[in-house]
Formats: C-alpha cells, structure tokens, sequence
C-alpha cells in the first residue's frame, strides 16, 4: 500500500468503513434476490405463467449484467465513493417504491432500473477497500464484506418470503424495503471518503481492448462460460423449486419455503473450505470435483420427497458457492492485463446466466414440470461439469501462484 492515509486496524475510520460495507453488501444483495420466493405468488397475482413471474428477478439481472461491464468505466470518472453513495441510495429508493407498483409491467420496470443502480456497489466496493485498507486490515473486512453479500441475499429471501405468508407480498416488501433504507442511511453517514482511488480514466477504445484481450486466454473463456452455466443452473433450481413445493404432494407454505434459504449458509462455508482446498492441492484438481457435487445435488432434486428434496437443494448450494469461489478467482489469478475487465466480464455472464436460463426454466416448467427444470438446470450444470474437466487440462501460467480476493455475486 504506497498511500499515506490508510485505513489502519483498531481505528474509528476502520469500524466505520468495516460497518458501512457490510451494510452496504446486505442492502444490495437483499434488493436483487428480494423477489425470488414471491415469484409464485406474483404468478396468482398477476395471473401469470413461471416463466413471465420470473422477469422480476431476470430483469434485474440481465440489467446488471450489462451494467458491470460498464462501472469500472464510469467509477474512475466519478469517484468511488460517489457511485456508491448514489448506487445504494437509488437502489433503496426504487426498493420503496416497488409494493406500490399498480401492475405487473411497471413492477418489472422498477427491477430493471434496479439493475442499473445495483451495479454501483459489487464494481467498485472489492477496489475501494483494496486500496483504501491496510493490508493487515484488509483480510477481515473483505471477508466481512463478502459474509454481508451472503446473509442479504439470504435475509432478502427471508423476510419476503415469509412475511408474505402473513402481511402480504407488498407489505412484506415495505417492510423489507424501509430495512433497506436505514441500512443505506446509515452507510452514506459512515462510509469513509478515499484518499488512494487510481485514477485512470480509460477511454472507451481502451475498454474494449482489455475486453478483447481476456479472450485470447486459453483458459478465461471457458471460466467465462462456467459463470454463466453454474449460476443458470443454480438460480433456475431455485426460482422453481418454489413453484414446486408449493403444489401437492408437498404444499409448503410460502414461509417454509422461503426458511429453506438458510441453506445459503453452508455455500458460504464451503466457499472458504474450498478455498483453502484449492489452494494446497490446486485449482484444477478441485474445481471439477465441486461442479459434480453441485451436480449431485441437482439432480437429487428429481426425487419426489420433501426431505429429499432439501437435501438436494443444500448439496447444490455447498458444490455452487465452492465452484464459483474457486472459479472467480482463477479469473482474477489468470488475467495479467485488465483484471478489472475480466473479473467484469466473469459477472456478466453469472448474471446473464442467471437471466437467461433463469426464464428459460420457467417456460420449461410451464409445458413440462419438474422435468422441464431439469433439462435446464440439469443441462446446464452437466455442460458445466464437462467445462471443469477441459480446464483440468489447461497448461499452467509461467507466474508465481497468487491468491487474489473473487470477486462477490451471490
């Protein structure tokens, strides 16, 4: 760290930052997955088939997949601290208006500018704490950071699935929407102004050659498509599992339901454990072993028992948070020019993924049920399983092993 103004351990500008962040991750990642265990409920509200439901999560995603590739540009122009200032602050505004949405279509207009302004906070919150945090400090509070995308995501899952169950989806969402706007408040009070931001103004030719240069790596396309297929495959499994559970012979309510995202917990474990795996005996020889348990999972699901069922969901949940911690590393490890670009590129295509094959599975399950699901879900994780064995086989880089931070998108 060559700044003079580092964050140092023990500081008051250090529980500040260590706060703001961790709220900040809670807030965004509470927004985006907010609507997933409402999706059959939007459907008999709005009377909808799954795969129409499933655009207020797509939309979202497909939304802020383009824009990531696009923050890293624009943050060196405004400032770090700016974006994220006015990323979480829209983000939360847009989250209040959301129950009050008179139809459909306008709830679905909402979520793709909430695309837009998400984007503000995973581009630019893993550089600022880079540069800003003393490198003693900066294990803890990126660790810190990546727990807060983990619990938002669940928490958003949580408290809108199940107080939709009593209050109703719009009150849930309120009520889930105000959490949001303190914990954004509070983020903009606290959040540290940066004094070491890089300042390197890319122009827009610039931009696009780092991106064109991530694809003439022998490995990074094929990690590329791995993002794409593990998160379609992983959030598809998710968005209809509630669909499914719901109907007999199962009819779980809504709340329990949405109480099976406590899962989401054991991905985050395992994506330390296997971290710390891949690191002694390598990537390539773990990566592939974590996308067939994922796998295992997967298809685990095809069994028509509650308990079964569960289990499935959790094992998916432990292999999927394992391959893509290892995965969004190996990136940022194999890009020696615009890591930026391609860990940008890397989160594209998770979000396209999850877009895409997200609403492909709804239309799948409309025509054919379960199976339907399967053949996306299960497709998809199949074809990522056979892109985890192509890259056992990749020829090592001729630089010293590094173990960069992944970039966070749960």
């Amino acid at each position: 760290m060559t700044g003079t103004q580092v964050i140092r351990r023990g500081t008051p500008a250090y529980r500040r930052a260590n706060v703001a962040f961790f709220l900040s991750a809670f807030a965004i990642f509470a927004s985006l997955y907010s609507v997933q265990p409402l999706l059959p409920i939007l459907a008999a509200e709005f009377d909808l088939d799954a795969g129409t439901a499933s655009l207020a999560l797509s939309s979202t995603s497909a939304t802020l997949a383009v824009a990531l590739l696009l923050a890293s540009w624009v943050f060196d122009r405004i400032g770090r601290k700016t974006l994220m200032v006015w990323a979480i602050l829209l983000t939360a505004t847009l989250g209040l208006l959301l129950p009050f949405a008179p139809n459909w279509w306008s709830l679905v207009a909402i979520r793709t500018l909430m695309g837009l302004t998400l984007s503000g906070l995973p581009a630019v919150a893993m550089v600022y704490l880079a540069e800003e945090m003393d490198p003693d400090a900066l294990g803890f509070s990126m660790g810190l950071y990546i727990g807060g995308t983990a619990i938002g995501g669940m928490a958003g899952r949580l408290v809108s699935g199940v107080l939709a169950d009593f209050i109703g989806w719009r009150e849930a969402l309120l009520v889930l929407g105000v959490a949001i706007a303190i914990a954004s408040l509070v983020v903009v009070l606290l959040l540290p102004t940066p004094h070491n931001s890089a300042r390197t103004r890319l122009s827009m030719g610039d931009l696009v050659r780092l991106v064109r240069v991530q694809f003439n790596d022998r490995g990074l396309p094929w990690l590329f498509a791995s993002a794409f297929l593990l998160m379609g495959s992983f959030v598809t499994l998710y968005n209809y599992a509630g669909f499914r559970l719901a109907l007999p012979p199962f009819a779980l309510s809504h709340a329990a339901i949405a109480a099976i995202s406590v899962v989401y917990l054991l991905g985050r474990f395992s994506s330390i454990w296997a971290g710390d795996l891949a690191q002694r005996l390598g990537r390539r020889k773990v990566y592939w072993v974590l996308v067939t348990i994922m796998t295992l999972g997967v298809f685990l699901t095809l069994i028509p028992s509650t308990p079964v069922i569960i289990a499935g969901l959790a094992i998916a949940t432990i292999g999927y948070f394992a391959a893509h911690g290892i995965a969004s590393a190996w990136v940022a490890r194999r890009a020696l020019v615009g890591r930026a670009q391609a860990s940008a590129i890397y989160l594209f295509a998770y979000y396209l993924g999850a877009s895409v094959l997200g609403t492909l599975g709804g239309y799948a399950w409309v025509v054919w049920g379960w199976t339907g699901v399967m053949l996306v879900s299960g497709g998809s994780v199949l074809l990522a399983l056979a892109v985890s064995i192509r890259l056992m086989f990749l020829p090592p880089l001729p630089v010293p092993e590094r173990t960069p931070v992944p970039p966070a998108g749960v």
